[in-house]
């Protein structure tokens, strides 16, 4: 199976910054072997739709709505993403549990949202560092994943992906040690069966290098990676995705 690559440009470039470096992905990943994908700012999808058109290049979209349709002033649905080309959603990014307060209950009905119209959901867990500290972590996890995906109907392991970033590794520049990563996913994908009983690709991200991607994706159960400031630069991008 293909590694999935998910650039996650989170709120770091403008308009017409996103567009700019759309080409540059156009231009240098024209001939790829995995799966990649673009989540840029909402207000740039559109336009990267069409630079994008003619490329192995996918779109993906950083949050959707919760509901379908209605007076929710300032939320962009999943039909509209759709409509847009766009073919995968974070959903529960630990950003947007922190800073924007979202819960379980929420992130289920986004999940629904996203696979009634024809999106995959990524949805994004991982535990702090006092969890990790203490051993926690496995407890963390299950927990999100029952919360959320619990009675949930997924028809197949193409149907949703699992995006693992421990918080206290996004953005510090230390990257969970690959072994442990392994041994999350294998723990992770467990919980998936018995809950599910699918096994959706997991991805990692928190802190992803050109230099850590390799040794990380040696590993069997580690399906990918979700990479957020490495993705703004598309000389390591490139690399990353080409190991």
């Amino acid at each position: 199976m293909k590694k999935l690559f998910i650039a996650n440009w989170k709120m770091q470039l403008d308009y017409n910054g996103s567009l700019a470096l759309a080409k540059l992905y156009q231009k240098n990943l024209k001939k790829v072997k995995n799966e990649i994908v673009i989540a840029p700012d909402f207000t740039a999808l559109s336009a990267l739709k069409e630079i994008l058109k003619k490329s192995p290049l996918k779109l993906g979209a950083q949050d959707c709505a919760f509901g379908l349709k209605g007076a929710y002033t300032g939320e962009v649905s999943a039909k509209s993403l759709k409509q847009l080309g766009v073919k995968y959603v974070l959903i529960g990014h630990s950003e947007r549990r922190g800073y924007f307060k979202e819960d379980s209950g929420l992130l289920k009905f986004k999940i629904a949202a996203a696979l009634e119209n024809g999106l995959v959901p990524v949805l994004c867990i991982g535990e702090n560092l006092t969890a990790h500290k203490t051993k926690k972590a496995h407890a963390v996890l299950r927990r999100q994943l029952e919360e959320v995906l619990f009675g949930m109907d997924i028809s197949n392991d193409n149907s949703l992906v699992i995006a693992y970033e421990p918080i206290w590794a996004i953005g510090s520049g230390k990257a969970m040690a690959s072994a442990e990563v392994e041994a999350s996913h294998v723990f992770i994908k467990g919980v998936l069966a018995e809950l599910i009983g699918q096994i959706p690709r997991v991805l990692y991200g928190g802190s992803v290098s050109a230099q850590n991607a390799l040794d990380l994706l040696e590993w069997p159960n580690i399906d990918g990676l979700l990479v957020g400031g490495a993705s703004l630069k598309v000389d390591e991008f490139s690399k990353i995705v080409n190991v």
